[in-house]
Formats: structure tokens, sequence, C-alpha cells
């Protein structure tokens, strides 16, 4: 499991404050031949009942070294 970027806690708290739920810390993203993927935080939010529920992935980057992330693109 990679090492939590420096600004991981203010980023989870603003969404915590922003009303969403933290489902994740971290998720975990599966990919073909066995390889993990893991995504800083996984957060949802119920926006009403006709809409359902909300969901998103958040990674938290402060670019001071090279992130797996960037095969995904």
């Amino acid at each position: 499991m990679p090492a939590k970027d420096i600004y991981h806690d203010t980023v989870k708290n603003a969404l915590i404050k922003d009303g969403w739920a933290i489902t994740h810390d971290p998720l975990r993203i599966r990919l073909a031949r066995g390889k993990n993927l893991f995504v800083d935080l996984g957060a949802k939010r119920l926006l009403a009942a006709e809409r359902g529920v909300e969901k998103i992935a958040v990674e938290v980057k402060s670019f001071t070294r090279p992130s797996d992330m960037k095969d995904l693109e």
C-alpha cells in the first residue's frame, strides 16, 4: 500500500465537511494481470432519494514524485 500524500488529511477533512462519507482510504482498483492500483480516497454522498448516491474517487497529489496513476491515463 502506498504512502499517503502530505495533503491527504487536509483533502479528507474538506470532503467530510462538504458532506461526503469516506468509504475507502485508500480505494483499491484491481487491474488486469493481478496488478492493484490504489486511489487515495473513495467517497459517496446521498444527493436525493430520486437521484441515488453520487460516488467519487479522489487522487491527492503534491507532485513531489511520480505516480502509477499517470499510467492509468
